[in-house]
Parts: structure tokens; sequence; C-alpha cells
């Protein structure tokens, strides 16, 4: 079956990274932002990975946005919670560019997702949807390119899983409307990306920031930098 459709990953992927660095980074500056209002830097840091950890395990009853802010106003409150939400997405769009300085550009990354678009092929922004769509609109803009590239971003208002979840790309498949045999998903985690090829998407993994917590090895799969990534792409007929 002919590739019809390209997921991407973002972080790690289009977005080269080390995770700790960024997320070292990502927090200290959403700790200072929100330090004025009463935010204990700890607290807020912890508060975020337990809501992230309650959007992974999702069960698909409410969105990965519901799923957080249930999780976040039972910490801090839920007039808190009605009173600052906007502060974070204020955060998102402003004060979180800053991250940048941790996010390296691979202008091979953009040039791949433009190639391939231009090839014929639907590209989609298969990101882990543990970010509002203002965050994910700011990182993206990082690599080149922008969310209106992507014929789907996956963000935590639009997703009711979290990767590895396969249910997480068959929501994915289902909002595009097409077949897994017609998707190529690449992505830079082996336990995270390669596990869409349980359901028959093929899959290219990509090495320059390799997450392999498992330790599973490359060798099962197509792998590479992004111009490997073009290569197999010229030559995949």
């Amino acid at each position: 079956m002919a590739i019809s459709t390209v997921l991407f990953d973002l972080d790690g992927t289009l977005l080269p990274m080390d995770q700790d660095e960024f997320t070292k980074g990502y927090f200290g500056l959403l700790a200072k932002k929100m330090a004025p209002y009463g935010y204990d830097a700890k607290a807020l840091i912890d508060g975020i990975w337990t809501g992230t950890a309650a959007m992974v395990k999702n069960d698909g009853s409410r969105t990965n946005e519901e799923t957080f802010w249930a999780c976040f106003s039972k910490l801090f409150g839920e007039e808190k919670l009605t009173a600052d939400k906007p502060l974070f997405d204020e955060f998102y769009a402003n004060e979180f560019q800053a991250a940048k300085a941790f996010c390296p550009v691979n202008p091979l990354a953009a040039q791949a997702v433009r190639e391939i678009k231009a090839s014929g092929a639907r590209v989609a922004l298969a990101t882990n949807p543990i970010f509002p769509a203002v965050g994910t609109r700011t990182r993206v803009g990082w690599t080149g390119l922008s969310v209106d590239d992507f014929a789907l971003c996956t963000t935590y208002e639009n997703c009711h899983w979290c990767k590895p979840n396969l249910n997480y790309y068959r929501e994915v498949l289902d909002r595009l409307g097409v077949p897994a045999g017609e998707c190529l998903m690449v992505g830079n985690d082996v336990g995270e990306d390669m596990v869409a090829r349980e359901l028959g998407m093929e899959v290219f993994l990509i090495t320059d920031c390799l997450i392999d917590r498992e330790g599973k090895g490359v060798d099962a799969y197509p792998h590479g930098g992004f111009q490997d990534l073009l290569d197999f792409w010229a030559n995949r007929g």
C-alpha cells in the first residue's frame, strides 16, 4: 500500500533537544513566571509532573486538557485554576520563547517535511499531546516550520490519549481518515514512536536525539538522520 501520509514527532525529532536540559530550562522559566502569583517552584513543578502522569494514563473518557486541569485543580484549588489558567497560555505564547535556547535547530528537519510534502504526501505533527496548542505552535516555530504546514497537530486539547498508548495513534488515524498501512511514523523514541508499527504503519527512527529507554536498539527499524529519511523516502518504491 502506498504511503499517503507521514507523521512526524516534534521533541527530539523535528526539534533537536536534550530532554533533561530542555525540561529543566522550561520549568525554570515557568516557575519564574508563576512565582508572583503565589506558586512555590517545587510545588508547581511537582504539580506539572503529576498532571502529565495523569494525561499519560488517560483512559479516553475526556481530553488530555481536561485530565490535566482536573488534576491541577485538586492540587492547587479550583479558584486558583480559574484565575490562573490564562497565565499559563500567556506563558507558552511569550516567556516560553526563551526555551528555544535549549533546542538547536536542524535545517534538514524542516527541509525533509517540505520535500515530503512537495512530493504529494500529507504531513501531520504527531507530537505527544501533553502541551497546549499555543505551546505546540511556539515549539514548531523554532524548527522553521508552522503548524499550518501540517494537516493535523496533536495537542492536549484535541487528544484523549498519549504515547505510547496505541489508542493515541488510532485517534490520529481517525482524525486524518487514513488507514495505518498508508502512514509512515517518523520519530526519535523507540518506545513511544516505533510502537506505531504494531498498528501496521511503516516507521523511521531518527537517531540524532535517540531515546531508547529499554535498550531495544535501532536495528529493527529503518533509521538514521534526516538525509537518511529523505533517501528512504525517495527509494521506498
